[in-house]
C-alpha cells in the first residue's frame, strides 16, 4: 500500500477540514482516499467525492476495530 498526505497544511490538532490521505495499491493504482476529520472518519472508494462516501462516527469506528470484525 502507498499512503500519502494530500495536503499538509493542517495543524497537529485537526481542524474542521480534518486531513485527507490518498491510497494506492503495491501497483500504483488509485484505490481512494481516506478524510479523517474531527466528527467522523470517511472512505471515499475509487474516485468518489468527499461527502458522498461511506461515514462513520469515531464512536462506530472505534467499535468495529473493539468487536475485531
Amino acid at each position: 500500500m502507498k499512503v500519502t498526505i494530500k495536503d499538509l497544511a493542517v495543524n497537529m490538532e485537526l481542524g474542521n477540514r480534518g486531513v485527507e490521505f490518498d491510497v494506492y495499491d503495491a501497483q500504483g493504482t488509485h484505490l481512494g482516499d481516506l478524510r479523517i476529520g474531527k466528527g467522523r472518519v470517511e472512505w471515499c472508494k475509487g474516485r468518489i467525492r468527499r461527502g458522498n462516501g461511506v461515514q462513520k462516527s469515531w464512536e462506530e469506528l472505534i467499535a468495529w476495530f473493539e468487536d475485531g470484525k
